[in-house]
């Protein structure tokens, strides 16, 4: 089939396929793996474009498909996602040290973020959010992205990776501190135009 041949609807799904490709690698961290998601998203969104229905959208739609498919990916992948040296986890983070006081109040006040709402409103605030979320290591960056943005619940992502509460909440709030400081360096310190 060529362009010609295709579809308004099947050519402004294919306009998004770049998009659902970045948000699979920053979950997947597998360019296999992330392809196969996308492609299998799109394939699912191509072979019942009626069930969008214009109801939100287009992007939102395939978002909510992908979604489904990285967390069936993960099921299907299990622990290979988390491959690698295993040191990131073991090593104590040097964010702990510097951010807290030994009455584990802030060592400093956090920068201040200006007006929130605007900046979430932002594409280029989220173009530094992915990009902070991709420099997390990987098993922050997977549990953090599981867990805020497929917004699978805490004891689904302890079943799922056979972890304790505990181990996931202190690996949270590693990738939070770790994302802060990069919101703070990259996005914050510099205040934007509006």
């Amino acid at each position: 089939m060529t362009d010609a041949d295709a579809s308004p609807f099947d050519q402004q799904v294919a306009t998004h396929r770049d998009y659902l490709l970045r948000f699979a690698r920053l979950q997947l961290r597998n360019e296999a793996w992330a392809e196969d998601a996308v492609s299998e998203t799109l394939l699912a969104a191509l072979s019942k474009p009626q069930s969008f229905a214009n109801r939100s959208q287009l992007k939102t739609w395939l978002v909510g498909i992908l979604k489904h498919k990285i967390i069936d990916a993960l099921r299907h992948h299990g622990r290979e996602v988390c491959a690698g040296s295993g040191t990131d986890d073991e090593q104590e983070d040097p964010l702990e040290s510097i951010a807290f006081r030994a009455d584990g109040h802030f060592g400093e006040s956090p920068a201040e973020w200006g007006n929130p709402e605007q900046d979430l409103s932002s594409r280029q605030f989220f173009e530094i959010l992915e990009a902070c979320a991709s420099k997390l290591p990987a098993s922050q960056g997977r549990l953090f992205l599981m867990r805020e943005w497929l917004e699978l619940s805490s004891e689904e992502i302890c079943k799922e990776l056979d972890l304790t509460a505990t181990n996931l909440y202190v690996q949270l709030h590693r990738a939070r501190l770790r994302l802060r400081e990069c919101l703070e360096l990259n996005w914050f310190a510099h205040p934007r135009a509006t």
